[in-house]
């Protein structure tokens, strides 16, 4: 087992994505000034359209059934290009020749590339429908850095993106995995443990602690692997690999449908590659 593998260049950080993008000082402008880029967003869903390999970004004009707001958000650059972004209202329907395809989706044809910076268009959209109003007393919220922040101009209070962090955990027990299902993913699919963090813990206690609730398994020799951006809606998802301290399977129903020991050479549908849990398990179980 490498004493530290390579965790970082996964679907969603910004390796995938720093060749191609320089980010820029967010603001919104009037679309029509430069050809750029767009993100278009609709849920969880991206607006592509045919690229010679695969599916592409949007580039100049779009049609009028896409509905583009009069001041769409800039966000930097994109191949040397204005990148802007917008969320699509929920009514609109894709027509040909685009597609809309789910960041999330369980076959991808998109390229990480195209994947990254949709899912960071995502998280942004989302901050910026969740920031307009001060936390502290209400009142409206304006930009203040280019690192998001946005600061309330009544009261002078400061936030800044509200991302979740959330461990995820390889229990080994010998030659076996411990993974869990939960009833909302694709059938058969299996997963590692995951949860987030509470108040007052540690990211290694979160892990112990997720296992336990969800499992009844005790955990020891918990080590961080890696993390990865996950843009549903904001998380950071932090790896670990654990061994099985004692305790027997009691799954918790109410979180999993599922939760089962597996001999690493019988495992069943694992998670698509972009994901943490999938790079963990294919970097320690071989």
């Amino acid at each position: 087992m490498s004493d530290y593998p390579d965790l970082v260049n996964i679907p969603f950080n910004h390796s995938f994505i720093k060749n191609q993008f320089v980010p820029g000082i967010p603001q919104y402008t009037v679309h029509s000034l430069e050809p750029g880029y767009w993100v278009i967003i609709q849920g969880n869903n991206v607006f592509l359209q045919p690229g010679n390999s695969s599916p592409t970004l949007p580039f100049g004009e779009l049609p009028d059934w896409i509905n583009p707001p009069e001041m769409p958000l800039t966000i930097g650059e994109w191949r040397g290009k204005p990148l802007r972004i917008f969320s699509a209202y929920k009514g609109c329907q894709v027509r040909d020749p685009f597609i809309a395809e789910a960041l999330n989706a369980a076959i991808q044809t998109m390229d990480n590339a195209t994947l990254g910076i949709g899912g960071l268009a995502r998280q942004i959209l989302h901050w910026e429908q969740q920031s307009c109003f001060c936390a502290v007393c209400g009142g409206e919220t304006l930009p203040f850095s280019r690192e998001w922040g946005r600061q309330c101009s009544a009261c002078s209070a400061k936030q800044f993106p509200k991302i979740s962090p959330c461990a995820i955990t390889l229990v080994r027990r010998d030659d076996e995995l411990l993974l869990v299902r939960n009833a909302q993913w694709p059938a058969g699919r299996y997963s590692l443990a995951a949860g987030f963090l509470s108040l007052g813990e540690s990211l290694e206690e979160c892990a112990a602690r997720e296992v336990k609730e969800e499992t009844g398994i005790d955990i020891t020799d918990i080590t961080y692997v890696g993390s990865q951006s996950w843009p549903f809606p904001s998380q950071i998802m932090v790896g670990f690999v654990a061994q099985y301290a004692g305790g027997d399977l009691s799954v918790d129903y109410t979180e999993l449908e599922d939760a089962r020991w597996f001999p690493v050479s019988q495992l069943p549908t694992l998670p698509p590659t972009r994901s943490i849990a999938r790079r963990i398990i294919d970097t320690f179980c071989t």
